[in-house]
Parts: structure tokens; C-alpha cells; sequence
């Protein structure tokens, strides 16, 4: 042994423990020691512990103490707690030893005194470590293991030569040795047990204190009474509240049963964490915060409170809201939010006196084709400005899209309105723009309707503005229109606005069905039926709609192309289904609109449509009107291009109602030509329909199409057709528009019989013949 360890021992055994920093420990041991070697009159006593002294300071670490870590410990360094932080060489077999043997020992040097040990190896080493130090042993007492949570303890005795110990004067020593060991090491084990807890809770309170300060969010601990007792370090930048300053103090009054609700819920275990977002004024504007509670876990039963600036979220919903209800280019309100103004109105139960406006600026599109789309949105921008400008105090503008504004002026009659109205007609017609050198004109068109609590919905109201502004545009722009029903023309464009509406809802529902009707050769031999497919919308009684009503409704509202889609995609459907009749047909007429025509999306979807029916296109013709064609001279001939390579026929629809359409025809490489029927239906009786359609059947054989005459509605009209020349004819004579459903096969029954010579109505009347014979 070293010669610092014996005199640090020797030491001890004289003078007692020496102190060290941790004062309290080393006090706690010394005062048990003492009381042992009181009791049993020794000279000294020792503590072996499963505990170093750094355990107990409060500035360390806090380590392992069971008795594996322990033994570990123990390995690794030369000495042994032994005699209070006193070292003394050992090795890990002695503290592995001592720490598992659970049997008190009793052991005498004397000859007379019968050693009682069940571990005499490891006494004799402890003896050899006292001869070392020259102390005659004449005693040693051991205790068994002690255990007390983490702590162990293993209390021993020493007494020298030729003393009497207290013990030795007991009945039963060994007894009273082990039984005050015991007591002594369970009591010295639960001291420092009870110190160690303690240390370890203040360490736990530390670490709980900087990890507090160390969060990266605004955290605090909130009181029974909502009070602030500990703020971290993020908070003081974030919100001005101190300590003792309740949160309530912060808020609106408003806000105060939101913040009780969510404190409620987390105090009364509802939830084990619950938050409110709420504003707080933070300088010159509110800031949202997220509050979020959970239990602090002390037993002062606070809350913890997380507090997060979610203002930019907010922020963003809000221009995020702003864009869904308002226009980006003008700042304006947008359609939907023109329209929730309008139908909160109408909910108002005061029925405020009201007119709305739909206001379209004339030739809009000619800014955007000569200065491009930058000159007209900044034309629109300028016309934003200035309409607000003129509206009254209080009266919405808004953009509905485009080039078109809605006004919703509220206190106004008749006759405010259209003042209202005269004066933007006015100041607009003088608004100046020029851009880029070119100067343009700018004029509104305005249709003005009164709101009508009684209607059922905004847009009885707004249908009728629209068409009033579409009525005010056919007369000559630059003006307005009041709504009148009783207006003729009025109530046409009225009828037109709701009628497509139900064009919309007939597409969605798919409330359309195909009707036929024949096209019927004069003077060819043909098996197959020939027939042009027409459209009905069914209502929900079950009753048709003519064509001639939704049809120019879905010309002017932009739906045509979706219903010339329906019509072709359902008729290749039914081919499908009914190919047998199909393959019997001759040939089967479809008409386009001439918006179809300009609607390059449309002549995409067809392409592709045909394509998927190889056995069906063949048999189809395509009917275009004059007009469309004449005014559309490109996309006619790129129909043309289209149909051909599918083997499609391609006919002229109302041919010679525009009369220089005749110059046209060299440009268009036509299938057939059908005559409009204004020439046809008096054509027995007026001269000049002869004249005309005699032309166009010369036109047929000169150029190479074959002509077709509608509106053939009696037999004389046909036999005076054959007569001249034309190849077909369709009308009520032959048969009128039937189901498509309804056709069962596609062979044909001739109309007029080759029996019947074909002469004169005053031929027949000599002869004796009626008209239908």
C-alpha cells in the first residue's frame, strides 16, 4: 500500500473523517460511525457505499448506482469507498464480495473466539489490509448488504487487542452486532438515499429551467388564477406581458370566452392539450396568436402555454379571400362576390328599393387585336377607375369578366338609374386611350332591370339586365336599355337568356334526344334511307322544345359547340348499338354550327371522335350553313380537309339565302347544296323561286353537287323538283322528324313511284288526278 493511503488511514482511525466538499455527506456518515462505535465501544467503524461523493454534488452528473454500474465502477479504479471517501487498494473481487454477501460476519482473532464466516477469503484480505497498517485487529464485524432504492450500504466494526467491547458483555454478541449493524446501515442507507433523490430533483429542476429558456417558441407557466409566473427568453421579444400579469389582461373583452373555454378544457382533463387562436394588439395593428395549453406536470397544477404568431397565415387567408372574391386586375369585386351582394339584398327584409346594371364595353376585342391584351387590361383597369368615379356614394361596381361590369346601386329607381347610366354612356364615349400611338374608342353598352323581391332567386334579375344590355348592343352600342316586359324585343332576348340557362341544364342531365327526318331522292334508284338528324330538349313533363327556340340561345351564349358535341357523340352511340341499320343507311346528314366551326377545341374533339368509328364515318355528312361558310372561308375549308380523308360528305345549308354566296362556291369543294326554303315552298306558283332554283340545279350539274330542296310539303312540289332536275327532297310531305329510337332498319320506301308521270298541275287537274294520287 502506498504511503499516502496508511497515512490517510491511520489518519482517519485517529482524528475521524475528513472533510470535503460535500459536507453534508460526510457529517451524515460521520454522526452514524460515531454512534456505532458508541454503541459497541470500538475503535473505529467504516462504510462501504454503492454511492461516490460526486453523486451527491449538486454541480454533477448524476450517475448509474445499481449494482452492476457499481461493481463496474469499482472495477475500473484501484480503490474502494471505504472511511468516508478514505481510499484504501482493493480490487473487484472484494467489492464484488461484499456487495453480494448478504450474512452477517462475526470474526475474533482470539483462539477462544471460533471465527464465524461463510466468505473467510475475503476477511483475511481485509485483516492482511490492516496488519499493513500495524493495528491489531482484535474484532471484525461486517453487516450484510443494505439496500434502500439506489443505494447500498455495507456497515463494519473494528475493535484492537485487549479491549472489552460492549458486545462481548451481551448474552448472544453476534446477535447485538448484526441487529445494530442492520438498523445503522438501513438508516444510513435511507439518509442517503433520501439525499440522493434530493439531488437528483434539484438537477431535474435545473435541467427543467434551461430546457424552459432553451425553447425555440414563447413558453410560460400559467397559475389557477391565469396569471403569469415564469416567462422564457423567446417571450420577452414576442408579447409585452410580464410576470403576475394575467392573460386575460391582453385580450378583447370578445375574445375572453374563447380563452376561458380552451383554459376549461385542458384544466378539466377534456383534453390533454387544447389552443384558440386569438388577435392581440401588438404596436399599431393586431397580430394572431396561437395559444396552447397542456399541463405543467408540478404541483402547483400550472399550465405550460406555447404561444405562436400565426399572423402571416392569417394574412394570407386573408388576400387569399380577397382574390376569390375580388378581381385581380381591376381590385374589383368579382362575379361571386357581385352575386352573394345581390342575394343578401334580395334576403333583406326591408326590400330596399334597387336596380343592378350589366355594363359591356363596345368593340373591346378590336383593342386587344391592334394593341394587344397589355392595352386592354389597362383599358380596363382605366375603366374600373372611372366607373367608380361616377357611381354614387355607396353603389358597388363590379367585374363580371371580361369586358363586362355589373353595377348595383342601391335607393334607385327607374328614373336614378338611368340617369346613373346616361352619365357613364357620356363620360366614357370622352374617355381618351391611346396606347402605343394608336388612339381608340371607348363606348359601354348598359342594360338596367329593377330588382324584383318576388322573383325566386338573383338571377331572375340578373337575366333580365343582361338581355337589356344585349338589346341595348343590337341597337347601335354606346346607349342603354331599362328593362321592360312588355317590350317585343325584350321579351325574345329574355326568353333567349333563360332558355340557356336550360341549355346548360339539359347538357348536364343529358336532357336532349335525336330525332330523323328523311332526305329523299327524286330520281335515283337507292336502298338505304337518306335523313338529316335533328334535336329536340326534353322538359321535365315530358314535352319537346324546338329547336328554334334553344338553338339561337346557344348560338349567342357560346353553346353551341357543347351541343353539336352532344349530338354527334350520341348519334355515333346509337350507331354503334344499331349497326345492322347503319350499314342498310345511305347516308346521314348532322348540321354545325358555325361557332363549332371557329372553335378549334371542338374541331380537335372531332377529329378524334371520327377516328374511334372507322365503320360509322363513311355514311355521315356534315351540313354548314351559307352564311357560316361565306363568313368563315378558312375554317369551311378546313373542314373540308378534315372530313375528306374519313370518307364524310360535306353539304351547304340554306343555300341562296345570301346571293353572293354564288362566288364562294368555286372555293368550296361541296358534296351537296341544299336550297333554302323560302324558294321551294311557293315554288309551283312564283315564277321567280323557279327561276332561282332552276339556277342552282344548272349550278349542281356545272360544278358537281348534287342539290337537295327543303320545305317540300306537297306532291307537286316534289314532282316539279324531279321534273327540273334536283337530285333530293326533304319535308313535311314525305314524312316529318321522327324518334331516332324509333327506327327499326335503314332500307327505304320510295316516295314518289316511277308509275306516276311526272306532268303539271293543270296536266293532272284535265286529267281528272288529285294531288296526292
Amino acid at each position: 500500500m502506498a504511503d499516502s493511503t496508511q497515512q490517510l488511514l491511520k489518519s482517519v482511525f485517529t482524528n475521524g473523517p475528513i472533510e470535503g466538499n460535500n459536507t453534508s455527506v460526510l457529517e451524515l456518515l460521520n454522526r452514524a460511525l460515531k454512534l456505532v462505535c458508541s454503541r459497541l465501544d470500538c475503535n473505529a467503524a467504516f462504510v462501504i457505499t454503492s454511492q461516490f461523493d460526486k453523486v451527491f454534488a449538486v454541480d454533477s452528473d448524476i450517475i448509474d448506482t445499481t449494482e452492476q454500474q457499481c461493481v463496474s465502477y469499482f472495477g475500473q479504479s484501484p480503490d474502494v469507498q471505504v472511511l468516508f471517501n478514505q481510499s484504501v487498494n482493493n480490487n473487484l473481487r472484494l467489492c464484488e464480495a461484499l456487495f453480494t454477501h448478504v450474512h452477517p460476519i462475526i470474526y475474533s482473532a482470539a483462539d477462544n473466539k471460533p471465527a464465524a464466516t461463510t466468505e473467510p477469503i475475503i476477511l483475511e484480505h481485509l485483516l492482511q489490509t490492516f496488519s499493513s497498517l500495524k493495528i491489531d485487529c482484535q474484532q471484525l464485524a461486517i453487516s450484510p448488504v443494505t439496500g434502500v432504492g439506489n443505494v447500498k450500504v455495507v456497515l463494519a466494526t473494528l475493535c484492537v487487542a485487549d479491549q472489552t467491547t460492549i458486545a462481548e458483555q451481551q448474552p448472544d454478541p453476534a446477535a447485538f452486532i448484526n441487529k445494530l449493524l442492520d438498523d445503522t446501515a438501513y438508516q444510513l442507507a435511507s439518509s442517503l438515499e433520501l439525499r440522493r433523490l434530493a439531488v437528483v430533483l434539484d438537477s431535474k429542476d435545473k435541467q427543467y429551467q434551461e430546457l424552459f429558456q432553451l425553447l425555440p417558441m414563447a413558453s410560460s407557466l400559467v397559475d389557477l388564477h391565469n396569471n403569469v409566473v415564469l416567462l422564457n427568453d423567446v417571450w420577452q421579444s414576442t408579447l409585452s406581458i410580464k410576470v403576475n400579469d394575467n392573460l386575460f389582461d391582453l385580450l378583447r373583452p370578445e375574445d375572453h370566452p374563447l380563452l376561458n373555454d380552451t383554459l376549461h378544457i385542458v384544466r378539466e382533463g377534456i383534453l390533454r392539450q387544447a389552443w384558440c387562436e386569438i388577435p392581440i394588439k401588438n404596436g399599431i395593428k393586431n397580430h394572431w396568436y396561437k395559444f396552447s395549453f397542456c399541463h405543467a406536470l408540478n404541483r402547483q397544477q400550472q399550465l405550460l402555454l406555447i404561444v405562436e404568431d400565426v399572423s402571416e397565415r392569417y394574412r394570407l387567408a386573408d388576400e387569399l379571400s380577397f382574390h376569390s372574391n375580388h378581381d385581380v386586375l381591376t381590385g374589383l369585386p368579382n362575379r361571386l362576390q357581385f352575386e352573394n351582394m345581390l342575394d343578401d339584398l334580395q334576403k333583406d327584409d326591408d326590400h330596399v328599393p334597387a336596380c343592378i346594371a350589366f355594363l359591356d364595353l363596345d368593340q373591346f376585342q378590336v383593342v386587344n387585336d391592334l394593341s394587344g391584351h397589355q392595352a386592354g387590361d389597362l383599358l380596363l383597369q382605366q375603366v374600373a377607375t372611372r366607373l367608380k368615379q361616377l357611381l354614387r356614394k355607396g353603389d358597388v361596381v363590379a367585374r363580371l369578366g371580361g369586358d363586362e361590369f355589373g353595377l348595383l346601386m342601391h335607393y334607385s329607381d327607374a328614373t336614378s338609374a338611368q340617369l346613373v347610366a346616361k352619365r357613364i354612356c357620356q363620360q366614357l364615349f370622352g374617355h381618351e386611350f391611346t396606347w402605343k400611338g394608336i388612339k381608340h374608342n371607348v363606348s359601354a353598352s348598359i342594360g338596367l332591370a329593377q330588382v324584383d323581391y318576388d322573383d325566386p332567386d338573383i338571377y331572375g334579375v340578373m337575366s333580365k339586365a343582361d338581355a337589356a344590355c344585349r338589346l341595348a348592343k343590337e341597337e347601335g352600342r354606346n346607349r342603354w336599355h331599362f328593362y321592360n316586359p312588355d317590350d317585343p324585343q325584350m321579351h325574345t332576348m329574355y326568353n333567349q337568356m333563360l332558355a340557356s340557362v336550360d341549355i346548360t341544364g339539359a347538357l348536364a342531365l343529358n336532357q336532349f334526344e335525336l330525332f330523323y327526318q328523311l332526305i329523299e331522292p327524286l330520281d335515283k334508284k337507292e336502298s338505304g334511307i337518306h335523313m338529316e338528324i335533328l334535336l329536340r330538349m326534353v322538359q321535365s313533363d315530358g314535352t319537346y322544345v324546338s329547336p328554334g327556340i334553344f338553338l339561337p340561345a346557344a348560338e349567342r351564349y357560346n353553346l353551341a359547340s357543347r351541343v353539336d358535341s352532344w349530338v354527334i357523340d350520341n348519334l355515333l352511340k346509337w350507331g354503334s348499338d344499331n349497326l345492322d341499320t347503319w350499314r342498310e343507311l345511305s347516308m346521314v346528314s348532322v348540321n354545325l354550327s358555325a361557332m363549332s366551326l371557329a372553335d378549334q377545341k371542338f374541331m380537335s374533339w372531332l377529329e378524334m371522335r371520327l377516328m374511334v368509328e372507322p365503320e360509322l364515318v363513311d355514311k355521315l355528312c356534315f351540313e354548314i350553313t351559307e352564311t357560316a361558310a361565306v363568313s368563315q372561308l378558312d375554317q369551311a375549308t378546313g373542314l373540308i380537309d378534315l372530313l375528306k380523308p374519313f370518307g364524310c360528305k360535306l353539304a351547304l345549308d340554306d343555300f341562296g339565302s345570301g346571293f353572293s354566296s354564288f362566288a364562294y362556291l368555286k372555293c368550296l369543294n361541296v358534296d351537296y347544296v341544299k336550297i333554302d326554303g323560302q324558294f321551294v315552298v311557293n315554288l309551283c306558283s312564283n315564277r321567280s323561286d323557279k327561276a332561282i332554283v332552276a339556277a342552282i340545279c344548272q349550278l349542281g350539274k356545272d360544278m358537281n353537287f348534287e342539290v337537295i330542296a327543303e320545305f317540300v310539303e306537297n306532291t307537286d312540289i316534289g314532282e316539279y323538283l324531279r321534273n327540273i332536275g334536283v337530285d333530293y327532297a326533304q319535308g313535311y310531305a314525305i314524312n316529318k322528324p321522327t324518334r331516332l329510337a324509333e327506327l327499326t332498319n335503314g332500307i327505304r320506301t320510295p316516295w314518289l313511284t316511277d308509275a306516276i308521270s311526272i306532268v303539271s298541275s293543270e296536266e293532272r287537274q284535265a286529267l281528272g288526278l288529285s294531288a296526292t294520287d
